[in-house]
């Protein structure tokens, strides 16, 4: 069973996040203490079609830049946990993800080579307070440590709530695909990933 328990635990915030890869999906198990992030991530976890359950909590009075960077990071390294290595995944994934009028496209590639490319002008504009910027630092958190090289364009959009909101359906649906299994052997002609 491809599984994976992480927890980081700093000054600024504990995380705790497992998942499993092979199980039948249940519901989420998401408790975080910025409703915007529960919402996101409860979008992201039901479409990848896997078992998660991501608890934390944060400094957010200071910043929710730090909660929401370490939660892409633990998911991350929950993920590069689970797969081992990677013997059998589908390896590659993409989706191209309507919602309402915006249109983002998320392709990524477990690679073993983590890097976050952010294509496109996306909303510069906060929700519920919390500045855009933050959804690349979870990205990029998750990419990283994940070990996956993620592509994340945005096409189309005018609502931020639903570009953003489509980049957490499009990157879960991707990695659904990718850490499928295929067959037993490792996706690269290197032999490793």
């Amino acid at each position: 069973m491809r599984s994976a328990s992480v927890s980081r635990d700093t000054k600024e915030t504990t995380v705790m996040v497992e998942v499993a890869l092979d199980s039948v999906r249940q519901s989420p198990v998401i408790d975080t203490n910025l409703p915007l992030l529960n919402h996101f991530l409860t979008a992201f976890t039901w479409h990848s079609g896997l078992n998660w359950s991501i608890k934390a909590t944060g400094d957010v009075e200071v910043d929710p830049h730090h909660l929401i960077e370490d939660v892409g990071i633990a998911i991350g390294q929950a993920l590069d946990q689970a797969l081992g290595s990677r013997a059998g995944i589908a390896r590659y994934g993409q989706r191209y993800l309507p919602m309402d009028e915006a249109l983002v496209l998320c392709v990524l590639d477990f690679s073993g080579r983590g890097q976050l490319y952010w294509h496109g002008a996306f909303p510069d504009r906060a929700i519920n307070g919390i500045q855009s910027e933050v959804w690349w630092e979870f990205f990029n958190g998750l990419a990283r440590h994940g070990r996956a090289t993620i592509h994340l364009r945005y096409l189309d959009g005018i609502n931020a709530h639903h570009v953003y909101e489509a980049l957490f359906k499009a990157c879960g649906r991707a990695i659904g695909e990718a850490v499928s299994l295929v067959d037993d052997t490792v996706p690269s002609t290197k032999g490793v990933l």
